[in-house]
This record gives structure tokens, C-alpha cells and sequence, in this order.
């Protein structure tokens, strides 16, 4: 372990799979477009064989909304450490060497027997992503997998909005706001997805607690959560729940808040062909970007390019080079 890490993040660890569908596909395996379900492995396994001679649009990749934050902000710059939980299989072994790989600090504990999650994403031409989620062990997150020394080495702790849908992991969640404050580190947390909004508003309320220092949500997140029609008066009733945040608001850019002054970020002009991991994207290079002491307008400029180049390809990471590609694009030699 290290004796300081930018980013301290906690999740579900979940291993990806991304399918090309058509929205035919999704009506005949009743599948929601645009969210995430939760569903049991047998439900899982009937949508694989259905999808058996699909492209498959992207190889698998460890992740989870929050993994791929963490990953993020870690091959750009920031050390970060992430708590998760997998078991001891092949897909949990991938997935704790694939942390490795980005750079990222995990437990040094062995994983207990079980099933490592899995999520099958599937993208639609209109480059919308629907995932049906199998938790796996990761439902079983709880504060045992939380690791105070790493928290109280972070500057920033980010807490997935997922998390919610588990009892153990939103007790978590709570835990770990609190270590956060008792030892100075502010606090980051993304309400994830819409459904979670829907279905999981009063969790997401005992997770926020009397507030979070940073929120991150899409548009429809902001006016679900706090009830409101347009993304105006969405920007003004979060200020109740949080010091400052950042909107996503797809081709339309972004809207971010520093806690005096709120900037439209535009969107980069490209052609999405997969929109999966662009908000968990946007979210780690904005963390990389005020961790290392860049204000919130020029954080997410680059949360925009970074999300702009993501939804260019398949998969909800960009390769390790790219980010180094995007940092000197963006910011010079000084990087």
C-alpha cells in the first residue's frame, strides 16, 4: 500500500461482455433499453445463448461502473486504490490482474469461493447500451471490504450509486462516507443509472447522508432524483444534496457546479457507437483532472474529450496509451 493515493473508490467488480443488438433483439428478450436490470444467472446465461451468434462488440474488460472510473483516473495519473469483492474463479483472477494492470491498489486478501459478477452489455446502432447484471459475489460487498488505512491516505473517496441495490453494499457505502469525513477526505458519489434513481431514491438519500462534497449524474439521473422537468431547475435542487457536481447531458455536454459558479461544458463532435462507460469516463478524468489541482470549468472540458473519445469505440475503457494521448491533446507538456 501506498502512503498516499488521489482516489480511494468502492463498487461492484464486475466482469463486461458487450453484444451488437438490434432494438428487435431487446423487444424479443424483453429486454429495458438504456438501463440496468439485475438479474439471476440463469436469466443471464438464457440472454448468451439467445445472443450465441451476435457480434461481439468489445473482449471482456474488469468492470463496474466504479471499477472503470477508478481505472480510469488511474491511467491517467492519479494513484488509486479500489475496494471490491470477487471470488476465487477465473473471472475473479482476471479481474483482480486487470486492477493490476491499471495501476490500481486492491486488498491483499484471497477471495472466497463463489462466482465472480458478470454484466452483459448490449449496444444498440443508436450506440444506447442495455445491461443485465448477474452480482455474483459482489452482492455480497459489505464494510468488511472496506480498507480504512487506504481511505484515510486518499484525497477523494468515490462511491458507486450502484451499491444501492445491495443492503450490505449501501451499508458500505455509509460506512465508508463517514470514514471519509472522520479522516478529511471529500467525497465523490455517482448516482450510476436511472433505475437506481427509480426504484432505489431512498437508499441513494441514506447514502448521500447530510451531503457529499462531489455528485455525479446524467440528466435524467438529476431530474429523477429530485423530481423537477428540466435540467435548470434539476441544477438548483441539488445543491441540497451536494457542495458541487457535475450533469451529463450526452450530445448536449455537460453541466458542472463548483459551488459558486456553474459552467456549460460543450461536447465534442463525434459519432457514438457505444455509449457504455461514458459517464464513468467522464468521471475519472474529472477526478484526475481536480486532483491535480485543475479547476472545475478546465475539468470538465477534459471529462468532455475523454468522454467524447470513448463513445467513439466499443468497450467502456480507452487503452492505457490513449489517455496520454488525450492528457497532451489537452494539456500540453505540462500533463
Amino acid at each position: 500500500m501506498r502512503d498516499h493515493y488521489h482516489l480511494y473508490g468502492i463498487g461492484a467488480a464486475l466482469v463486461d461482455m458487450e453484444i451488437a443488438v438490434s432494438d428487435r433483439d431487446l423487444t424479443a428478450m424483453a429486454v429495458p433499453k438504456g438501463v440496468m436490470t439485475l438479474v439471476d444467472e440463469p436469466r443471464q446465461a438464457e440472454l448468451i445463448d439467445y445472443l450465441q451468434d451476435h457480434l461481439v462488440a468489445s473482449s471482456r474488460a474488469s468492470g463496474g461502473s466504479g471499477a472503470n472510473t477508478v481505472i480510469a483516473a488511474s491511467y491517467f495519473g492519479c494513484r488509486s486504490f479500489y475496494s471490491c469483492k470477487v471470488a476465487d474463479d477465473e473471472n475473479g483472477r482476471f479481474y483482480l490482474n486487470d486492477l493490476a494492470a491499471a495501476g490500481v491498489d486492491t486488498p491483499a486478501v484471497r477471495p472466497p469461493k463463489g462466482i465472480t459478477g458478470k454484466c452483459l452489455v448490449m449496444i444498440t446502432p443508436d450506440a444506447e447500451r442495455s445491461m443485465h447484471t448477474f452480482l455474483g459475489i459482489s452482492a455480497t460487498l459489505s464494510k468488511k471490504e472496506l480498507h480504512a488505512p487506504a481511505v484515510s491516505a486518499a484525497d477523494y473517496v468515490y462511491i458507486e450509486g450502484y451499491l444501492v441495490s445491495s443492503d450490505t453494499g449501501r451499508a458500505a457505502a455509509i460506512e465508508l462516507r463517514h470514514q471519509a469525513r472522520d479522516r478529511k477526505a471529500l467525497t465523490a458519489l455517482s448516482l450510476s443509472d436511472p433505475a437506481m434513481v427509480q426504484f432505489f431514491r431512498e437508499g441513494l438519500l441514506e447514502m448521500i447522508g447530510d451531503g457529499v462534497d462531489l455528485l455525479f449524474c446524467n440528466q435524467d439521473e438529476a431530474m429523477g432524483f429530485t423530481g423537477t422537468h428540466d435540467l435548470e431547475s434539476a441544477a438548483q435542487a441539488l445543491q441540497d444534496y451536494c457542495k458541487t457536481f457535475a450533469i451529463t447531458c450526452g450530445s448536449d455536454g455537460a453541466l458542472v457546479f463548483d459551488g459558486h459558479h456553474s459552467y456549460s461544458i460543450e461536447a465534442q463532435p463525434v459519432k457514438a457507437i457505444d455509449t457504455n462507460g461514458a459517464g464513468d469516463m467522464f468521471a475519472g478524468a474529472f477526478i484526475y483532472a481536480i486532483s491535480h489541482g485543475h479547476d472545475y470549468q478546465t475539468a470538465g472540458r477534459f471529462a468532455s474529450l475523454a468522454a467524447g473519445k470513448v463513445v467513439t469505440q466499443y468497450g467502456p475503457r480507452l487503452r492505457p496509451e490513449q489517455h496520454q494521448e488525450l492528457k497532451r491533446e489537452f494539456f500540453g507538456s505540462q500533463s
